[in-house]
């Protein structure tokens, strides 16, 4: 089975970008000999059919979906692709006005207010570069819908960025702190693992080994140590493991107070 995975993430390989080269071609408006795009189709659909055999024949053998997956696609290519799907579904949350992990029984503490005039600000930039690049290159059609789509999309990444730390607060649970900065980090935390917890603002965050710094607006409220090292895994899935935590809190007095007790008691 691993020797046919690999010969399938080969073939991915060499299946993806022969297809986006052939989709650009298309949009240029090159005539494509029938017979090549008809080989095209079968061969992205033979693709397709065997990877959910083979996705099915490992959720038979006892993996779980996101296994399954994990077998087919390179980790960090699913990572990425996971953080982007997170981003557009904290937009639809955002509309909805709905929050993502807060439970019954769960304490929410909201983070993002520090660092939305910066992202709405960013948002417009980007926006008034989509405008104005669609009026210069107006006269270019092919150039002119690439970049379009390029920057509409950008608009979107900044906005979930921002939906994204909005709908996914810091979560305090009876044994658990969850501590998040968009769509990226998402660290739990024992209670009994947490050795002392100070409220510290600070603005100037140096990388040290065993640490990690969730900065919102360039600036951190609540430092907390550690009795042992927890894994706060990179984007794309390296370990990172850390003994002193910086976040940042809307009320970061009240976050304070509520770990504090919460520690006490557990």
């Amino acid at each position: 089975m691993t020797a046919a995975i690999r010969l399938l993430r080969g073939l991915a390989y060499a299946f993806l970008p022969a297809e986006l080269v052939l989709l650009v071609c298309l949009v240029a408006g090159v005539r494509i000999p029938a017979p090549a795009l008809a080989s095209a189709e079968v061969a992205g659909l033979l693709l397709l059919v065997v990877s959910g055999a083979v996705f099915l024949r490992l959720r038979r053998r006892g993996l779980s979906a996101r296994e399954a997956l994990g077998e087919l696609v390179p980790e960090p290519a699913l990572r990425l692709i996971g953080h982007e799907m997170r981003l557009m579904a904290s937009l639809g949350l955002w509309v909805a006005r709905r929050r993502h992990g807060v439970r019954a029984g769960a304490t929410a503490f909201p983070h993002a207010r520090d660092q939305a005039a910066l992202m709405y600000g960013f948002a417009f930039v980007c926006l008034v570069e989509t405008v104005a690049m669609s009026y210069l290159l107006a006269g270019l059609p092919i150039v002119h819908a690439i970049v379009l789509v390029l920057d509409v999309y950008t608009v979107l990444f900044v906005l979930g960025l921002h939906a994204a730390s909005v709908t996914r607060p810091h979560v305090l649970t009876p044994g658990t702190l969850r501590l998040r900065q968009a769509a990226h980090v998402d660290l739990r935390i024992p209670l009994e693992k947490i050795a002392a917890v100070r409220h510290e603002l600070r603005f100037s965050h140096e990388k040290a080994d065993g640490e990690l710094n969730l900065a919102v607006g360039a600036q951190t409220s609540l430092t907390i140590e550690l009795t042992e090292p927890v894994d706060a895994p990179r984007l794309l899935g390296a370990p990172r493991p850390v003994r002193i935590v910086r976040c940042h809190a809307d009320d970061a007095r009240a976050l304070h107070r509520a770990l504090a007790r919460a520690v006490a008691d557990a």
